[in-house]
């Protein structure tokens, strides 16, 4: 007879023992049929697990271990999906209160202890007494049977019992009223804060710069006091809400450790996409275990070859801060040119899966073949067909000043703006500039030295090729008014 089946046939004789001599039915992870794990990137997960309850018919104490540490108890869910509707929890118990050292001594104060220390001879000293108190920050306090105070003693401490109320593993504990008796599988879901996941992507330019091959990652990191073995695992991208109050985390995060592993998944597996309501599911194809503490990672997308434009931007708000405020004064200090990477996230670009918020780094092969690093940007939730915009840092060679030749008012809703702005490049070589503009309330340009786009309502662009080792002045006037 098999393991499994022999823990079935004593859950069976524990359903038809009687009532007066049931003890509670402890379900431990070994009986776990099913497990599955949806990860949101707002450090939370929903937990799936279906087990085998021996139960008998009325009401049931049932203890179930192996939860998350970090569980938010008011989420918990129970039904059976061997009888639906046959199961009712009347009463529900968390417990966290783990076995550990500082626990111990905690629950030990006004009992008496032994600490065995070494004295300056060598020999061992046992010292008994009162612990009158217990800190994890302060040391603690032990009364002698002469009345001595010893503070913060230094040894091996001897407790002559466990605490009560101490568990080694994270529980839930029911009253549970069963509708029958027999085995039933139980599928209990519950939130727990501690489980999170983020995209990082990495992008490497080729020689021309027109190309690009990506890659997108999953971190995985689970802080939330347990194992998920051989997991189901989905990942949500989107901004839920929550406005449920969630349990403050920092009682109990001395209580998990903060040291792990790192772990790389097989490039073998891969995560479907879909549409889900108004977020966006990825799910793994196959079975994963993300064990407690633990930093996992895992291929989510690739996409080699995907065209990429490259562009050295000057702009008004983010170099000069400029915001049309009357009378703002000029910036006469040279600014470095912005470098700007753009790529079409669409299938004709090799491309068009929504991409979760992260951070993109990008790398270069010199002329030797070694990897350079470019520089790195942060991208929101992208869908699909959108343009991924990056600034991965500042031209070297390529940079402008800016100032206003004249500043004066219409009338009282109406201004009259003259800028010009002085590109220089440095390079030996032709370079490719876009000057960018944010204009307040309605405008137009009454003149200018170079031709310019409407990019939307409130911004104008001026695309041009600045010769090698050449300086370019553009200059426009314009008119902005407001109602």
């Amino acid at each position: 007879m098999t393991s499994r089946s022999l823990r079935a046939l004593l859950l069976l004789l524990a359903a038809a023992a009687p009532a007066a001599a049931q003890e509670a039915v402890v379900s431990t992870r070994q009986d776990t049929k099913d497990l599955s794990l949806t990860v949101y990137n707002q450090g939370f997960a929903v937990v799936r697990e279906r087990r085998d309850l021996g139960l008998h018919a009325g009401l049931n104490r049932v203890r179930y271990e192996d939860v998350a540490q970090l569980i938010d108890a008011p989420t918990v869910s129970l039904r059976s999906m061997t009888a639906p509707g046959s199961l009712a929890v009347a009463e529900q118990n968390y417990q966290y209160d783990l076995v550990s050292p500082a626990a111990i001594l905690d629950k030990s104060v006004g009992r008496t202890v032994r600490i065995r220390r070494r004295v300056p001879n060598g020999n061992v000293e046992v010292l008994e007494g009162t612990l009158i108190s217990s800190s994890s920050s302060g040391g603690i306090v032990v009364r002698t049977a002469d009345g001595r105070l010893i503070l913060s003693p230094e040894g091996e401490v001897e407790v002559q019992a466990l605490p009560e109320g101490l568990i080694s593993r994270p529980s839930l504990l029911w009253l549970l009223n069963a509708g029958r008796a027999g085995v039933q599988t139980a599928e209990v879901s519950y939130m727990t804060d501690g489980v999170d996941w983020s995209a990082d992507y990495v992008v490497v330019v080729d020689s021309a710069e027109r190309k690009v091959d990506l890659t997108g990652w999953v971190t995985l990191v689970n802080r939330s006091g347990t194992t998920y073995p051989q997991a189901q695992l989905q990942l949500i991208a989107g901004d839920v809400r929550r406005v449920t109050a969630r349990r403050s985390l920092e009682d109990r995060r001395g209580q998990l450790s903060l040291e792990g592993v790192v772990s790389t998944a097989a490039r073998t597996r891969q995560f479907g996409e879909e549409a889900f309501f108004e977020y966006h599911l990825y799910t793994l194809d196959t079975r994963t275990t993300i064990a407690q503490n633990e930093t996992k990672q895992m291929t989510l997308l690739t996409a080699p070859d995907a065209g990429v434009t490259r562009r050295l931007v000057f702009d008004s708000r983010r170099a000069w801060n400029w915001d049309w405020q009357p009378g703002q004064a000029s910036s006469t200090e040279p600014v470095k040119a912005a470098i700007v990477l753009e790529l079409e996230n669409s299938r004709a670009n090799g491309m068009g899966m929504p991409l979760p918020a992260g951070v993109v780094r990008l790398y270069k092969a010199d002329s030797r073949g070694n990897m350079q690093f470019l520089g790195e940007d942060r991208v929101d939730h992208t869908p699909r067909d959108e343009k991924v915009r990056l600034w991965i840092g500042d031209a070297f060679d390529v940079v402008a000043t800016r100032r206003v030749v004249e500043d004066r008012a219409i009338d009282a809703h109406t201004r009259e703006v003259t800028v010009e702005t002085t590109l220089r490049n440095h390079k030996a070589v032709p370079t490719d500039v876009s000057i960018v503009e944010h204009f307040a309330s309605e405008w137009r340009i009454l003149q200018a030295s170079h031709p310019h786009e409407r990019e939307d309502a409130s911004t104008g662009v001026w695309r041009l090729r600045v010769p090698a080792d050449t300086e370019v002045k553009v200059t426009y006037t314009a008119r902005v008014w407001w109602r």
